[in-house]
């Protein structure tokens, strides 16, 4: 049976706004909000800082984090957004191990669109054109049998409204 609970993955490439877009869901729901970015290691902020992309090693030990976290909030029923790029198909296999209900919503946008953006961040350790590439050629994009995939062109209420509508009626929020 389906807990009453929910676990969202918010997954796309730097400057898709998961980080917005999941923090609005999460208040929406009266769920945790989880910046996936947040548990990564120094080692790992500091190679992207220097703007060398991650590679498969490098996001292991964050991506089990990550799954912990999702395990650690269904084992307590409770609901959590968390955001990360989950860009493979393996690192989301592994994100849902720790809980096989999740929920994930992809958000998906242009090259030109995900690089205004980014260009537009003054504070972020993302840095540079060359590390959005490496994210869209690792990017594996999830099919609907795994994901809601919804536009980044769209606001980000707009996005909410959209992902609020596909899930079962009692987990929305009372309006």
């Amino acid at each position: 049976m389906e807990s009453a609970s929910q676990r969202i993955l918010v997954m796309g490439v730097s400057g898709s706004g998961k980080s917005h877009v999941g923090q609005a869901l999460a208040a929406s729901l009266g769920a945790t909000f989880i910046d996936g970015d947040d548990h990564h290691s120094p080692a790992n902020v500091a190679k992207m800082a220097s703007g060398t992309p991650l590679n498969d090693d490098d996001r292991r030990e964050w991506l089990d984090t990550l799954a912990d976290l999702f395990a650690e909030y269904y084992r307590q029923d409770c609901s959590v957004v968390i955001a990360c790029s989950g860009l493979k198909k393996r690192y989301r296999d592994r994100l849902r191990a720790g809980d096989s209900e999740l929920r994930i919503l992809y958000l998906e946008g242009s090259r030109e669109l995900l690089r205004e953006r980014l260009s537009e961040r003054a504070d972020h350790f993302f840095k540079g054109d060359g590390m959005l590439a490496s994210q869209l050629a690792d990017l594996e994009p999830p099919g609907p049998a795994e994901a809601v995939s919804l536009s980044i062109a769209l606001t980000p209420s707009q996005i909410v409204r959209d992902f609020l509508a596909t899930l079962p009626a009692s987990t929305e929020p009372p309006y």
